[in-house]
């Protein structure tokens, strides 16, 4: 599984406020809380976004509130993929129960460039700037977080699961 598109970057310690501002959380409705997706740092960033774009990001990328509406927002919106130096431990479990992908590659996140093409490989780790050709390796994650984020998150892997089991 792979993903490729362009990079928005992004700073240290973008918090969950900053991804879905909490004015918009009177929702759950993931199609809304996209269209307000990352508007207080990048008023842009809806507009520009295509499928399978790529953030890249600086120290403890989610940090903040435990709500799951900020992967939820960034996933719905088209992101393919979050790369950062680190994530708050608690966005990087939401991110992973809503099917969002995650990379923690330090100098990945240090060296790759707003507006770069970026291509990742979700099953072996590697990063590959297609705009520099320079490869970075990332820890992938084990079999089955990829079966999760393969299923669309945790909720739909475990129906994926009772529907073979049963």
């Amino acid at each position: 599984m792979q993903t490729e598109g362009k990079v928005f970057k992004y700073r240290d310690n973008v918090d969950t406020d900053v991804i879905i501002p909490a004015r918009y959380l009177n929702t759950s409705d993931a199609k809304e809380l996209a269209a307000h997706c990352m508007e207080d740092i990048d008023g842009e960033f809806v507009k520009n976004v295509s499928g399978g774009d790529i953030i890249v990001a600086g120290h403890n990328f989610g940090c903040g509130s435990s709500r799951e509406h900020a992967p939820l927002a960034i996933l719905t919106c088209g992101i393919g993929c979050v790369i950062a130096k680190s994530f708050a431990r608690i966005f990087y479990r939401n991110a992973i129960n809503i099917g969002l992908p995650i990379l923690e590659c330090p100098e990945a996140a240090e060296e790759i460039c707003e507006g770069d093409r970026v291509i990742v490989n979700f099953d072996t780790g590697e990063i590959t700037n297609l705009s520099t050709s320079k490869k970075y390796f990332a820890q992938p994650f084990p079999p089955f977080i990829q079966q999760i984020i393969k299923s669309g998150g945790l909720l739909a892997s475990l129906k994926e699961r009772d529907e073979t089991d049963g």
